[in-house]
């Protein structure tokens, strides 16, 4: 996910700070983790990296070279139109990850949409483990869903897949306000 932060500038304070939404600050921070994890394998990775097809302009969050991030429209012309911006032959494999905050706000928006967010991301994370772990994978593409926590240390896992969120997995935060809160509270915002 990014690490920018998007500014909001009410008329009221136009000449003072402007305010940075905690959603942001969140946003931010699981781009950090992620950008942090697919560097030390040694992957190249860029953050909010532009995009242009025809049409439909954006940008991925956290791009990494022999993957690209984004579900739905997106995986099915995007890492052809960054493999030519990088100058690369076509990637062989892809594996789109979308990447939730594992928080109570996110399980219950799984839980209610649960068909359309399996349809969307049908496969399990094994392929993503794999390219993580430099180990093989198989040509084609996958899009899976996995949720972050962006405070997980030592024994304690930072992600879980779709079906785990599914099957009852209990949040590790309320939401993305108090998210934004803790990191606040540890000095990181």
């Amino acid at each position: 996910m990014s690490s920018r932060c998007h500014l909001v500038v009410p008329p009221s304070r136009r000449r003072r700070q402007p305010l940075l939404l905690p959603i942001d600050l969140v946003h931010a921070a699981m781009g950090e983790y992620e950008a942090r994890l697919l560097r030390g394998p040694g992957y190249q990775v860029s953050i909010d990296h532009p995009y242009q097809h025809y049409q439909f302009a954006g940008r991925a969050d956290v791009l990494a070279w022999s993957a690209a991030g984004s579900i739905n429209a997106k995986r099915h012309y995007l890492a052809r139109v960054v493999s030519q911006q990088l100058d690369r032959r076509p990637f062989v494999t892809q594996t789109h990850v979308m990447v939730g905050l594992w928080s109570a706000e996110v399980l219950r928006a799984l839980r209610n949409r649960a068909v359309s967010f399996q349809a969307l991301c049908p496969v399990g994370p094994d392929a993503w483990w794999a390219w993580l772990d430099d180990g093989p994978t198989n040509p084609g593409t996958t899009a899976t869903l996995v949720l972050l926590d962006p405070f997980a240390s030592g024994r304690r896992r930072a992600f879980i897949s779709l079906g785990e969120a599914l099957g009852g997995a209990r949040s590790r935060v309320h939401g993305y306000a108090d998210a934004a809160d803790r990191l606040r509270s540890q000095g990181l915002a």
